[in-house]
């Protein structure tokens, strides 16, 4: 689809997406798809952050990695069903 690597979704991360990605993006378009997911990622990273501990027994904050890919899975099924 053209065009859709040609909007601003980067810098207006907290804004809405525009309507003709949503709607590629439902009808099954890989591209669109990956918009909407990126326009997400940070903030899908942002809900997977875990306290974590090494083989220390020191404890961190990091990335859930399995929770990151459970969050953007959930994310393109609920586009896919989205009714527009």
């Amino acid at each position: 689809m053209n065009g859709i690597n040609n909007t601003n979704t980067n810098n207006n991360e907290r804004g809405l997406l525009p309507y003709p990605i949503i709607l590629a993006a439902n009808q099954g378009n890989p591209e669109a798809m990956h918009t909407v997911i990126q326009h997400y990622d940070s903030y899908i990273a942002s809900l997977s952050m875990r306290k974590l501990q090494d083989e220390q027994g020191n404890i961190y904050w990091g990335l859930d990695e399995d929770m990151r890919n459970r969050l953007r899975s959930k994310l393109m099924q609920s586009v896919l069903v989205f009714k527009i």
